[in-house]
């Protein structure tokens, strides 16, 4: 038995993701693929789908792209132009912490819901002290189906749902977004032969039942961490068809879905949660010459996009002027330079990044987003 977990990094979180308005991302290039590295996560909003991180030949890791369109999966290369995820988590090679699980221990596991038996697996491992205590579980699972459901993601966000929260409660809109994330995907079937509904809003897909698989089991699901922010549900798996054929998120709690075999089954347990976060700061104010520079840095590990810049005068934010920066990548910043006509005496100068609070940043980072310059003229 492994003595110590791995870790685990979470850019945003499922939480972030159903709450919409993600405006950070995070490349392909910061994530490392060397070794046995588990992961999930969906591409953008403008090319939905979702990731999954499965072993290739060479002893490291492919993340394949599901396609939303049609349910099918390619492998995705560093810049092919479809690389900055707004939600994904990743382990480092985590092959070090694996616990292999004999599939004959798990008894007949024909019809069993999966969630069920990963817990019981997981509990049963612990009490014997084969399995370290761990917040988060990753899994790698190789399954077949008698029927399957899966679910592709083709509608990221939920709204203006965080923005209006700042200012309003609805228990609706609060219920909805959590609850109905999967309802409002795309649903697929896979099965031994189509069941030939006419009206079924499931598309069939084909005959695909064997599936490479790759995911985390959450002991507080509550936290939005790496799974939806609701009580019971602990499990989330990416996959694809053995036959590389098909791919996105195992609905396995989904009534149409029935397991048939587990023909392999490793537990990693993951000790040490690291949470990626964007902090953008604005620095270096300077008024000469007539004009007002600063710089807008991106101090964080999350590249962002879409963001506002605003330059009030004399606190008149009725008359602010402001700035917009399509893209900002971790650790690059963006040099200003405004001109003013100022009249002569003491005036009052304020830059703020992202006014409008769009960003996902920890309260005590956000003060680096202001900056104050007195001046006389």
């Amino acid at each position: 038995m492994p003595e110590h977990g791995g870790d685990l990094w979470i850019a945003n979180s499922v939480s972030d993701l159903i709450q919409g308005d993600i405006n950070e991302h995070l490349s392909l290039e910061a994530i490392p693929l060397t070794g046995d590295v588990l992961g999930l996560g969906t591409t953008t909003s403008f090319d939905n789908g979702e990731l999954s991180f499965l072993p290739n030949g060479a002893g490291n890791t492919t993340i394949w792209k599901c396609q939303a369109a049609d349910g099918r999966i390619r492998a995705l290369q560093r810049g092919d132009g479809n690389t900055h995820f707004p939600y994904v988590c990743f382990s480092a090679d985590a092959s070090g912490v694996r616990l292999p699980v004999d599939p004959a221990d798990l008894g007949d596991v024909r019809g069993r819901p999966l969630q069920d038996l990963v817990g019981k697996s997981i509990a049963g491992l612990r009490d014997q002290g084969l399995l370290v205590e761990a917040p988060i579980y990753g899994l790698r699972m190789e399954l077949e189906w008698s029927s399957l459901v899966i679910t592709v993601a083709s509608k990221l966000c939920m709204g203006q749902q965080r923005r209006n929260s700042r200012i309003a409660h609805s228990e609706a809109s609060d219920s909805a977004a959590a609850s109905s994330i999967y309802q409002t995907l795309q649903h697929y079937r896979l099965a031994a032969q189509d069941p030939g509904v006419a009206d079924d809003p499931i598309r069939y897909l084909g005959r695909s039942l064997h599936w490479e698989c790759c995911g985390f089991y959450d002991t507080d699901p509550a936290r939005g961490r790496v799974t939806v922010p609701q009580e019971g549900a602990f499990l989330h798996l990416h996959g694809c068809s053995v036959d590389l054929r098909h791919g996105g998120h195992l609905h396995h709690e989904h009534p149409g879905t029935s397991l048939l075999a587990v023909k392999r089954f490793g537990l990693y347990p993951l000790q040490r949660l690291h949470h990626l976060e964007s902090d953008l700061a604005v620095e270096r104010p300077v008024f000469a010459a007539g004009a007002l520079q600063f710089s807008v840095v991106n101090r964080g590990a999350m590249d962002v996009s879409d963001v506002g810049v605003a330059v009030v005068i004399d606190d008149r934010y009725s008359g602010h002027r402001y700035l917009r920066l399509p893209w900002l990548a971790a650790g690059e910043e963006e040099h200003f330079t405004l001109a003013l006509d100022l009249s002569p005496g003491p005036h009052r100068l304020e830059v703020i990044a992202d006014p409008e609070q769009q960003i996902l940043e920890a309260p005590e980072l956000q003060a680096s987003n202001r900056a104050v310059l007195e001046v006389r003229l």
